[in-house]
């Protein structure tokens, strides 16, 4: 398949700027796969299609402050380093802007006693940077970083915590599992006194899923890794779910590619941890998943082809054309779906 088959028309007055207040007043698009149905509610009505034969699978990873900004020592030039990827305590795998001003054994000081040196050099502004700090890593990165926005949000956030899900707990993520963003502490207990079951799972999010498709031919794009992990616990809860014939319901694309990377040939989970370059596109087989909710996604990108693989590629543009039409907000900080 063709990178323009998965193009649609959006007004950029559509892209999101802000999170809805409360979190959970944004708008709900839901799609009936079996019958092309559409519905308009809004967020919290999600409980009206969650029971007792339903299971959450919430991607628990929390976002780090990961752009930050150090000063060179020799050329004194100021470039900016986005963390991607964590190596080891010390080492990370980072896009520098501009890249050319960051050579290898070049060293930055960044403040808060935090400084790097370059030790390698990738593709496409990527570098390997070992970090060195008086104090905790951490703590210096959480005074001095800012949140990895997306380059079509242009307004800064009022804090930290309106790119951060409720129930975000593991440290390791650049970008927020953005469909989770919609969910309040108050309408989870509610979704849980109703009988639906959440499970937690892990994926770190990384630079790779928002990364434009820069192949005519799809087959061709290549995917960056990202960790991901399922507990003893959520394995055993997941594979209970499945032999109750429950219904397992992902939130996010993120929480998608962890269990599609981990179930096995069964239908079954073990607890296990990896990395996964899992890139899905129709036709595609869901072996682990029944029910999506998810985020408007940019045209011709690996998400709104995960998207077209679970609904099929014309009646995802279709949904899409009503969001267009009913002036539905996008991406990040916009409107959710619920693809049924």
């Amino acid at each position: 398949m063709k990178t323009s088959d998965f193009y649609y028309e959006l007004p950029p007055e559509l892209i999101a700027q802000h999170p809805a207040q409360p979190r959970d007043s944004s708008r709900l698009l839901v799609y009936h796969r079996n019958t092309g149905k559409i519905e308009h509610r809004i967020f919290r009505d999600i409980t009206e299609y969650l029971g007792k034969n339903d299971v959450l699978v919430m991607n628990n990873t929390r976002v780090i402050p990961a752009r930050i900004f150090g000063v060179g020592h020799l050329t004194g030039c100021r470039v900016e380093f986005l963390l991607h990827k964590r190596l080891s305590l010390t080492d990370w795998k980072v896009l520098c802007r501009p890249a050319r001003k960051a050579r290898e054994h070049d060293t930055f000081e960044f403040g808060e006693g935090l400084s790097c040196e370059v030790i390698g050099s990738g593709d496409a502004g990527e570098k390997t940077v070992r970090f060195s700090c008086e104090g905790s890593f951490e703590a210096a990165l959480d005074k001095i970083g800012q949140m990895p926005l997306p380059p079509y949000i242009h307004e800064k956030l009022k804090d930290k915590s309106q790119y951060q899900t409720v129930y975000a707990k593991q440290s390791g993520s650049c970008a927020a599992p953005t469909a989770g963003l919609h969910f309040t502490e108050d309408l989870l207990n509610k979704i849980r006194s109703n009988g639906t079951e959440t499970i937690e799972v892990l994926l770190h999010v990384g630079l790779g899923t928002f990364r434009p498709v820069q192949t005519d031919d799809i087959e061709s794009h290549k995917m960056h890794s990202e960790h991901w992990e399922i507990t003893e616990d959520a394995a055993n809860r997941l594979n209970k779910a499945r032999s109750e014939g429950k219904r397992i319901i992902c939130v996010g694309t993120t929480s998608v590619r962890v269990l599609e990377s981990a179930v096995n040939e069964d239908g079954t989970f073990t607890a296990s941890h990896g990395d996964t370059q899992i890139f899905i596109y129709p036709p595609y087989k869901f072996k682990a998943v029944d029910a999506l909710i998810t985020n408007f996604h940019l045209p011709e990108s690996t998400l709104i082809m995960l998207v077209s693989a679970f609904c099929g590629r014309e009646q995802t543009l279709a949904f899409y054309r009503e969001a267009v039409n009913e002036k539905y907000r996008f991406f990040s900080f916009g409107d959710a779906c619920l693809l049924l």
